[in-house]
């Protein structure tokens, strides 16, 4: 478990450098170029929770109502087996990679406020050791676990992506 006091982390929502007249966001639904059914769905919900929660901006879905506009495409999604029970040979924890184009686009000046044509998230995740060793490890074997495995992807995705933005990376 790593812990991030001392670390020079902020306040969440505290600090942000896209222009002072965006107030109001638009998060499009994500694009899905992969065959994992409604990540984009779920990757969305999160990414608006996580503006919700850590920033003063409204988060609409028309861009028409909105100062700016988000916009993402899931181009990919992997999983690898890192760790593994020594006793079973059971997979014990995934690494998931998600790729995406990311893009945020002031809609007054049409200019990009943050793009990013390779966002890569990785993060690894434990899977349950109750049920069959799948007989090969892919992405359908980890989301067996479909829910919360989907759910805790989905917010550390959206955290990831949030703070990006707002920091400008």
């Amino acid at each position: 478990m790593v812990f991030l006091s001392g670390c020079g982390y902020h306040v969440a929502g505290r600090a942000t450098r896209l222009p002072a007249n965006i107030k109001t966001i638009a998060v499009v639904t994500f694009e899905n170029q992969t065959t994992r059914y409604r990540i984009e769905q779920r990757l969305t919900q999160a990414v608006v929770r996580e503006f919700l929660a850590r920033t003063g901006y409204r988060i609409v879905s028309d861009p028409a109502n909105a100062d700016a506009v988000l916009r993402g495409q899931v181009t990919g999604i992997e999983t690898a087996a890192v760790l593994f029970d020594a006793a079973t040979g059971r997979a014990t924890t995934m690494l998931v990679t998600v790729h995406l184009k990311v893009s945020l686009e002031d809609q007054t000046t049409k200019a990009i406020l943050y793009r990013n044509d390779t966002f890569l998230f990785r993060q690894p995740y434990e899977i349950s050791t109750s049920r069959p060793s799948p007989s090969s490890i892919d992405v359908s074997s980890f989301f067996e676990e479909q829910d919360p495995a989907l759910g805790r992807l989905a917010r550390d995705f959206a955290a990831s992506l949030v703070s990006a933005i707002l920091e400008n990376f």
